[in-house]
């Protein structure tokens, strides 16, 4: 009989299909045992009145990301992976970031090296594609994805990231031919920047005018336009960070007509409004993010999309830039425009909370849901599942044990990142993670930090089923 390393008794299991109550057993890092009454491991834990869901699967955030404007990320692998498990999240999959000009191969490489002897929990990378040359297209990228990085985020805003229509066709197309999976940041390019030169001329450079200059219908247009032009080649594709009710509607629509498009969205659409940018002086700084924010009705619309399947991840596009400081939010001063004010808010240790906290236990998503939305959903898409993602014999024993009855209230001094704001501080949350546990070993527990530095493995992606074209003959082949 084999003996168990970890046992842990009498918690309420939940996956993202069933819900259940028995022990489970773990050998050497992995689940080897699901059943009632299992016999005494090495070591124990007593899950009573607990429950005991898989590790949160983190598939997009952001860690020691170089930048082109002159700001630093604060979080490197190590601050931004211990954050992500104080929260319950065990797998991390941030960006290795081509920048134009360079090569994609060497980005990678990069990442390896800030990631290795850092990284707490287990992660893997994608790409980003942002100058695809014939030399890009046709070896680097192939190869790679053949190494285990089979997918990759595409822009079509911010001038040193953004693909023109054309170059997008061009990557959809190896992704088809090689079984890769994309990401689309889906916003109007022209528009922002036609937007934001009226509103420079008319001296409105403050944070709350971020939210002005970027609209729904620079969303939605450019959502639409992708879903075409992911249509025209026949290859799926993730619409991220999606923010209201006109993108929703074209996600929507593409759903309705068989097309194979899938969307995300984050906890700042569900939490925060526009309004939050609209603080005095400049405190609506810290939440910057795109796209912005929007009002209260399009939070209930995001709501309603995951409750109804239009989404399928909820990531934390945790984007760690301190308010102030110099190379972060006030990289231009308190005075300067909104346009040069780095984009994105941290969020890697409130993610699961958040939600777990108003969606769960206020009724608006049920558990599986949860799980699925924050775990299985991302692993299977990116080709983790069931190493992760799961609670099933042989996935790796990423575990979280949640005390439901909990009360919290968000503050960043609480927090692990290496941010100085949160933009959830204040929220009143119940249920929180209490123990957190990484291929069978204990992490993180009742508030202590246990995890060494560089313990996290990198893990090789395989190719996604979320990634097959429909193949019904009608689109544009692949050479």
């Amino acid at each position: 009989m084999t003996e168990f390393d970890l046992v842990i008794r009498n918690g309420k299991i939940a996956t993202a299909a069933d819900v259940m109550n028995c022990d489970i057993g773990i050998h050497q890092g992995q689940i080897v045992a699901l059943a009632a009454e299992l016999p005494k491991g090495t070591q124990e834990i007593d899950a009573t009145d607990k429950l005991v869901l898989p590790g949160g699967v983190d598939a997009h955030c952001h860690m020691d990301q170089p930048m082109n404007d002159g700001s630093v990320m604060a979080d490197d692998f190590y601050t931004g992976t211990l954050s992500a498990l104080c929260g319950g999240t065990t797998t991390v999959i941030p960006f290795a970031c081509q920048m134009k000009g360079h090569s994609l191969a060497k980005a990678v490489e990069d990442y390896h090296q800030r990631a290795t002897d850092k990284a707490v929990i287990d992660y893997a990378f994608h790409l980003i594609v942002t100058d695809p040359t014939p030399h890009v297209l046709d070896e680097e990228l192939p190869k790679l994805i053949a190494k285990g990085y089979t997918s990759f985020k595409v822009y079509m805003t911010y001038d040193d990231l953004k693909l023109s229509d054309r170059a997008l066709l061009d990557v959809l197309a190896v992704a088809r031919q090689e079984g890769a999976f994309v990401m689309v940041h889906a916003e109007n390019s022209d528009c922002i920047a036609w937007m934001v030169q009226r509103l420079a001329q008319l001296g409105k450079i403050s944070p709350r005018y971020h939210a002005t200059a970027r609209p729904q219908v620079v969303e939605r247009e450019a959502t639409h336009r992708a879903i075409a032009l992911a249509e025209l080649v026949d290859v799926p594709i993730l619409i991220v960070h999606v923010s209201g009710a006109e993108a929703v509607e074209q996600i929507q629509w593409a759903q309705n007509r068989g097309l194979r498009i899938y969307a995300e969205t984050c906890p700042q659409y569900l939490f925060l409004t526009e309004a939050d940018l609209d603080q005095p002086g400049f405190e609506g700084a810290k939440c910057i993010c795109s796209p912005p924010p929007r009002d209260k009705a399009n939070q209930q619309v995001i709501w309603d999309g995951l409750c109804n399947g239009v989404f399928q991840v909820i990531s934390s596009d945790h984007a760690p830039f301190r308010y102030a400081h110099p190379q972060g939010k006030q990289i231009c001063g308190t005075h300067g425009s909104f346009q040069y004010v780095p984009n994105g808010i941290p969020g890697i240790e409130t993610r699961l909370p958040l939600l777990f906290s108003e969606g769960v236990n206020q009724g608006r998503i049920d558990l599986n849901t949860f799980v699925a939305l924050t775990a299985t959903n991302p692993a299977k898409l990116y080709g983790l599942y069931p190493q992760k993602g799961t609670i099933a014999i042989g996935s790796d024993a990423d575990l979280v044990i949640w005390d439901t009855q909990r009360q919290v209230t968000i503050a960043n001094e609480m927090l692990h990142h290496n941010v100085d704001y949160t933009p959830y501080e204040g929220i009143a949350l119940q249920g929180y993670p209490e123990i957190t546990i990484s291929r069978g070993e204990i992490v993180y527990q009742h508030g202590e930090v246990i995890a060494q530095k560089g313990r996290g493995k990198f893990l090789s992606c395989g190719l996604s089923s979320f990634a097959r074209p429909r193949q019904r003959g009608k689109a544009v082949p692949c050479p």
